[in-house]
């Protein structure tokens, strides 16, 4: 099949939507599919590097793009909202007979006028909670979440089928389609390269950042915003240290809130016991994340939480607190522990009590890590785009 896939963002810049579509993309293209990217253009306009997702490098229709002044993260290109491209005009001479929208907004839109004059059907992944975003519009917030939840149910219902990354957000969106059209909706998350990750050589955090040997290190993995949660983590890692004193933090990725996260990493209770890394490579943060004993999530904010398979691909029993996406990942008792987010005044102390109990028992702690890793197979890429491809089957004629 010759398959169109449109994102609103691509690499270089990382997010678990660019690596979706980057795996999607190379998967099906291993599978002998023709596949062509139609993303913004790089700010350096040449082809962006391999972040470590198994198969051949698609062909790219690069759309005029800028950068937004305020709210997206540095690094994050918006497309321009131009029909006429050169870019549109390649996506229409490859002559789709699959569109799969990534972003309902510009690069969504493209796609729907894409698939309507190819006569292909329009297949769109769901990767965002927009509504989860609303902080960052100050007093438009909640109009701006009312307006985006009326425009989402409006593109689904122009969709053939609609790709949900969890079993919770496919429940959000199907009780939110016309009735006749729940059955369009779809779980497949998002696969990762296993093999790849299980290889991965183990950068060990203790020398660098002079902690001793025998420290029990916990990761966490991802942007460094409100939204998911990370002061809830260095709160959680204070108390889990005043029981646990072999306990250190490793935190791996950068964001605006770096800054009052290292203010509150330099407090006496935790003072000496953080390493921050910055942003890193896709490889490079995932090495270091193989590196530690333990991972730690607590974001609210996920369509899947990708990093979840990441962490227990490279054999970390993972500690999250509980939230969509995270139950299809994390086998409570089994690879991980699951915390319950409710009441928020508590999450913190629950969250803590749980890296605590699992820092004090060695082998409850490796047996879990060896479920974590042995079974990883059910998050490898090969199925999950076997899935989509099922799909994409099943819509034509």
């Amino acid at each position: 099949m010759r398959v169109l896939l449109t994102s609103e963002t691509y690499l270089p810049y990382l997010s678990g939507v660019t690596v979706s579509v980057d795996a999607l993309a190379r998967g099906l293209g291993a599978i002998g599919h023709e596949v062509l990217v139609l993303a913004p253009r790089p700010e350096d306009s040449g082809r962006p590097e391999p972040v470590g997702s198994p198969g051949p490098e698609p062909e790219y229709a690069w759309l005029p793009s800028y950068l937004l002044p305020r709210i997206v993260p540095p690094g994050y290109r918006m497309p321009v909202p131009l029909p006429w491209t050169d870019a549109v005009a390649s996506a229409r001479r490859f002559s789709p007979e699959i569109v799969h929208a990534h972003s309902p907004f510009v690069s969504g839109l493209l796609g729907r006028r894409l698939a309507r004059a190819a006569g292909a059907p329009l297949v769109f992944t769901h990767h965002t909670r927009f509504a989860d975003y609303g902080h960052y519009l100050g007093p438009l917030a909640g109009p701006g979440a009312a307006l985006a939840d009326a425009y989402l149910a409006r593109f689904w219902s122009a969709c053939a089928a609609v790709i949900a990354p969890s079993t919770d957000l496919a429940a959000e969106i199907r009780a939110r389609m016309p009735a006749s059209r729940p059955e369009r909706v779809h779980v497949i998350p998002t696969g990762i390269d296993v093999a790849a990750i299980g290889t991965l050589p183990r950068v060990d955090p203790r020398p660098a950042a002079g902690w001793p040997a025998g420290s029990i290190v916990v990761a966490m993995l991802g942007r460094l915003a409100p939204e998911k949660s990370p002061m809830t983590i260095l709160e959680a890692m204070a108390v889990a240290a005043g029981r646990v004193p072999a306990l250190r933090l490793l935190v791996i990725g950068g964001g605006p809130s770096e800054p009052e996260l290292l203010e509150r990493a330099a407090r006496p209770d935790l003072a000496g016991s953080v390493q921050f890394t910055g942003g890193l490579p896709r490889t490079e943060a995932l090495a270091r994340l193989a590196g530690a004993d333990l991972f730690v999530f607590a974001s609210r904010t996920e369509t899947q939480g990708l990093v979840l398979a990441e962490a227990l691909a490279a054999g970390l029993p993972a500690l999250a607190v509980d939230g969509p996406g995270v139950r299809d990942s994390v086998r409570d008792g089994v690879d991980g522990v699951v915390v319950p987010a409710a009441p928020a005044a508590r999450r913190s102390e629950r969250l803590a009590d749980a890296i605590a109990d699992l820092a004090f028992d060695p082998t409850r702690r490796a047996e879990m890590a060896g479920r974590a890793g042995g079974d990883a197979a059910r998050f490898a890429v090969e199925g999950r785009v076997a899935e989509t491809e099922a799909v994409y089957r099943s819509l034509r004629p």
